[in-house]
C-alpha cells in the first residue's frame, strides 16, 4: 500500500505493509496510490504534518526495520538516538556502530535509510560541520536542520 504527502520540501511517498511502514522517500512525481488509505498510513501522514508544521519530535508509527543489511539496520537504529534538533557526525556514528574505520560505511548506510525524516538522517553532518550527503539534496537537509532550530528556539523558518 501507499499514500502520500506533499510536505513543504516535496513530495513525501510513503509505503507500507503487515501495519508498518516500509519506506518514506521525496519523489518528483506523484504515482499510483491507494484510494482506500489504511489506518497506519493516515497515521504516518499526520506525524508528519506535525513534524513539519508543529515540531513533532518523537514518532510513534511502526517501521519495517528488518529490510537492508544487519550493518544498515544497526545503523539506522543508531540514527533514531539523534535528538530532535541536533546533529552528529558520520564518525560518530561509525564509532558507536562498530568503529572508525567503518565511517565510509555509515555513509552508505545513511543514504540507503528508506525511512526520510522519520529516522533521522539529516541529522547527520561532516566532522568540519559542514553538510554533506543527502539524498534529496542540501538545500532540503538545511531546512530540515533550520525548521528543527526554529521549533526549539521559537526563530522563523523560511522555505529554501
Amino acid at each position: 500500500m501507499k499514500t502520500f504527502y506533499n510536505s513543504p520540501i516535496g513530495l513525501c511517498v510513503i509505503t507500507g505493509d503487515m501495519g508498518k511502514i516500509k519506506s518514506i522517500r521525496f519523489e518528483k512525481k506523484p504515482t499510483d496510490f491507494a484510494k482506500k488509505v489504511p489506518s497506519y498510513l493516515t497515521k504516518c501522514v499526520e506525524e508528519l504534518e506535525a513534524y513539519f508544521h508543529h515540531g513533532l519530535e518523537h514518532f510513534t508509527v511502526e517501521l519495517m526495520m528488518d529490510q537492508g543489511t544487519t550493518f544498515q539496520q544497526k545503523v539506522w537504529q543508531e540514527l533514531l538516538n539523534i535528538p530532535y534538533g541536533k546533529t552528529t557526525t558520520y564518525l560518530k556514528v561509525a564509532e558507536k556502530t562498530s568503529t572508525a574505520k567503518t565511517v565510509r560505511a555509515v555513509g552508505g548506510a545513511v543514504g540507503s535509510n528508506p525511512f526520510a525524516i522519520i529516522v533521522p538522517c539529516h541529522r547527520v553532518i561532516a566532522t568540519n560541520g559542514s553538510l554533506t550527503g543527502f539524498a534529496y539534496g542540501l538545500e532540503a537537509k538545511r531546512w530540515l536542520l533550520e525548521l528543527e532550530k526554529s521549533k526549539i528556539y521559537g526563530k522563523q523558518n523560511t522555505l529554501f
